[in-house]
């Protein structure tokens, strides 16, 4: 199949991947620096999920939902999450894209859900630890209570939200 044929079906090549990894959680640096140090087919760049420059870069996105789900964006606007998202991980990397095409198949693919929820079960048990009671929080002020949802610290204990850059305040 050459290059016309991929496009007429409307698939685009893939030439660089952005990992979307939450930067509080140390199983997710660790897989970041991980990634990073390996030899990649598919260049691979880490921006923290949630983030600015997440949210700059990406408007359509659900940036609460990256924070707990790893999300993959190609170069071309492909999204992937959870265990694709590991599977397309493993396939930008030299060593590591016949385990990826491994992984793809419907076998592979409950070992790398395996591989997801023990890493979602991981993080949870990690949020627990650093905020108390199972909420978590992030150093930009947003915490996450899996009973109340996402919140702004200051804003719930009856602070004001800080200024935007246009010098509005939050919804009055």
């Amino acid at each position: 199949m050459g290059e016309a044929d991929r496009g007429a079906r409307g698939d685009a090549p893939v030439r660089g991947l952005t990992v979307l990894y939450d930067a509080q959680c140390p199983l997710c640096a660790f897989a970041r620096g991980w990634l990073g140090r390996q030899r990649q087919l598919v260049p691979l760049e880490f921006v923290p999920a949630g983030s600015e420059e997440a949210r700059g870069r990406f408007p359509g996105l659900d940036h609460a939902a990256t924070l707990g789900d790893i999300t993959v964006v190609g170069d071309s606007g492909q999204i992937y999450r959870g265990s694709a998202a590991w599977v397309v991980c493993m396939w930008a990397l030299r060593e590591h894209r016949a385990t990826a095409h491994r992984m793809a198949t419907p076998a592979g693919m409950k070992v790398a859900k395996q591989v997801v929820l023990g890493a979602a079960k991981y993080r949870e048990l990690h949020r627990g630890r650093v905020a108390g009671g199972g909420a978590y929080r992030r150093a930009d002020g947003w915490t996450y209570d899996p009973k109340d949802g996402w919140f702004y610290e200051a804003y719930r204990h009856g602070g004001e939200p800080a200024a935007c850059d246009s010098g509005c305040r939050g919804a009055d």
